[in-house]
């Protein structure tokens, strides 16, 4: 028999009683609403914790010893470290006493230790030391990546990225600072969140140029290599790929906390940074090391014979040779009658990519200065 009675079960309230005897009545939306809350977030920052810890341990196994002592080695660790700790004590703090139900709803934080306070301010100053380290990374990479650009833009955009950062880091510590006296005070969050908006809008238009200047100035060197014929795969369109991915996924994460009723969407940006960062580096420096292990290997276990019959030596590159006559009579007939060879083996003199790219950057910085 159908229900025809207007008492629905699933919206029905029931009473807590205070420390004074003072009934609070709490709905079962309510309710349901407060568990949700509580298992969506843990879920997002449990997430970023597990992929900081495993990508610190890879960062740490994977880097050369004598790289660890590099200022961007030391800077990516520190904020890969920031960020578990960070994690890891909001976690904690949604399933500690201040996010116990009847402390929810009663506000009654009488039994949360101090502890548990020191625990919530330390997050937010966490917070602060992830994105110093953020921005830190940013500038030193953008500052190699124009090392070739003449003097002046090189100025003008380190200056800039020097403002922009400065502008990033202020907000974020008057978010903190602020912050962290409501939570001692323990006053409901609400007046900060234009702060908090302002800090997240600041800190996802930060990134974002720091990439730009990243990705424009390395597709610009990627289209000089491709006009100088060097267009194979290798470390630059990594960096390239993932300066991209930099620049794009912590904005989308960025942008849509403001439509999607994620909690806590714009806690995954520093995340995303501060993983990005040591891994486009790591890729870039393993398909180096492949590269000049298959170039310093020879296809064939001896001397290859070039169209005119001398002997030739060189491994290959893609469909070529890297061509290396053993004597000097060779290099100087190879030199004279460059433009009348045929094959294409003795098209290209003995050069790896990594030598192509110096050269190139170095072209460029000429001509700039000049």
């Amino acid at each position: 028999m159908a229900n025809t009675s207007a008492f629905d079960p699933f919206t029905q309230s029931f009473a807590l009683l205070m420390s004074d005897g003072t009934p609070i009545n709490i709905t079962i939306p309510e309710l349901d609403a407060f568990i949700l809350y509580s298992v969506q977030i843990s879920i997002n920052y449990a997430a970023q914790l597990g992929a900081s810890l495993l990508f610190l341990i890879v960062l740490l196994l994977l880097t050369k010893p004598e790289k660890r002592k590099s200022p961007i080695f030391i800077i990516n660790s520190l904020a890969l470290v920031f960020n578990v700790i960070r994690t890891l004590l909001q976690c904690l703090y949604f399933t500690g006493p201040f996010c116990e139900p009847y402390a929810y709803f009663s506000l009654d934080y009488s039994r949360v230790s101090t502890s548990d306070y020191a625990n919530q301010v330390a997050i937010t100053v966490l917070t602060l030391l992830l994105l110093i380290c953020a921005e830190l990374s940013l500038l030193l990479q953008v500052q190699v990546v124009c090392v070739t650009l003449r003097q002046i833009f090189q100025r003008l955009i380190f200056a800039l990225s020097i403002i922009i950062a400065g502008l990033a880091v202020s907000f974020r510590l008057t978010f903190c600072i602020e912050n962290a006296r409501y939570i001692l005070a323990l006053k409901s969050l609400f007046p900060l969140e234009w702060l908090a908006s302002a800090t997240n809008i600041v800190t996802t238009i930060s990134i974002c140029w720091f990439c730009a200047v990243f990705v424009i100035k390395l597709g610009f060197a990627l289209d000089q290599r491709k006009k100088l014929g060097v267009g194979t795969f290798g470390p630059m369109r990594i960096i390239f790929i993932m300066g991209c991915q930099t620049l794009i996924i912590p904005a989308i994460f960025s942008i849509i906390e403001y439509f999607v009723p994620v909690p806590s969407m714009d806690s995954n940006v520093l995340s995303l940074v501060v993983i990005f960062l040591p891994l486009s580096s790591l890729w870039a420096s393993a398909s180096n090391d492949h590269r000049k292990r298959y170039t310093a290997q020879p296809k064939f276990h001896g001397k290859l014979l070039g169209s005119d019959g001398s002997a030739l030596t060189g491994p290959l590159v893609g469909e070529q040779f890297l061509i290396e006559p053993l004597s000097p009579s060779a290099t100087a007939t190879s030199r004279t009658s460059h433009s009348s060879l045929v094959p294409p083996t003795n098209t290209k003199h003995g050069r790896d990519d990594a030598d192509l790219e110096a050269q190139q950057l170095a072209e460029l910085g000429h001509q700039r200065r000049g």
